[in-house]
């Protein structure tokens, strides 16, 4: 029972009281060092340049749009829009694979699967929730992480790791602390960049502007809306900074 509220409690989130209800919600903000890449995105750079893009998101509930108001609002859609909008004479998809409860080891599997299916030139992994929920071997999450982003690289695809969202009640129901590290660590190691929703969704918590876990019922809709509009904002930035480092790279 505790490990089904946890996976519930940790995809909520909310509006500041302060919004006006139906009132479109202002950006996000968040320090800048958390949109920073720290690595290259060089096969996506070279897929924008050649015109056709492929993304593939993949993760449990939250990248399915869980509590959305609709197909257009979870966050891989927005990202889509917004890439879209930002590179408009270029061929740009967002797929998006995932269920409920998904471990990083099923993750990497269906990853393979997709992979070997259509060919995609960035992959956006949101994993470690279902991990520290179920109180899963840290280590055995990292030997997974390894050997998928060890076979990305090979096949010339870039990846970002997308660290779990925050939620009180997950920090004081599970032992989250390792998780995040370890994905850290792993990314650093592997020199892919890291989208860190943890610390993100904690700045926006801490500073009034998203807090789903807090928002009266009527709001919750529109919450789960604007995090999500928040996250695409977060990964776009993201993704321009890589990109930026992969200009950098090509150009030295």
């Amino acid at each position: 029972m505790i490990c089904a509220r946890l996976l519930s409690m940790a995809l909520l989130v909310a509006l500041p009281p302060s919004l006006a209800a139906g009132a479109a919600p202002p950006a996000c903000t968040e320090p800048a060092e958390l949109l920073e890449a720290g690595a290259p995105l060089p096969a996506t750079l070279r897929a924008l340049r050649a015109g056709t893009l492929r993304i593939l998101v993949i993760g449990g509930v939250s990248v399915l749009g869980a509590g959305t108001s609709g197909p257009e609002a979870p966050w891989p859609a927005r990202l889509q829009a917004l890439l879209r909008e930002r590179w408009p004479k270029a061929a740009i998809e967002v797929a998006v694979r995932g269920e409920r409860g998904i471990n990083t080891t099923e993750a990497s599997a269906l990853l393979a699967t997709e992979l070997a299916r259509t060919p995609t030139q960035l992959v956006l992994w949101a994993t470690g929730t279902f991990s520290a929920v179920r109180g899963a071997e840290v280590n055995d999450m990292v030997e997974t992480l390894n050997e998928r982003l060890e076979a990305l690289k090979a096949a010339d695809t870039d990846a970002v790791l997308i660290d779990p969202q925050f939620s009180r009640f997950l920090r004081a129901n599970a032992n989250i602390d390792p998780y995040l590290e370890a994905l850290r660590l792993v990314a650093a190691a592997h020199q892919v960049p890291l989208l860190q929703r943890w610390e993100l969704m904690r700045h926006w918590v801490e500073t009034e502007q998203v807090d789903v876990e807090r928002a009266p019922k009527p709001q919750r809709v529109a919450a789960t809306d604007r995090l999500n509009a928040c996250l695409a904002a977060a990964m776009a930035a993201l993704l321009r900074d890589g990109l930026a480092e992969a200009r950098e790279g090509a150009a030295n």
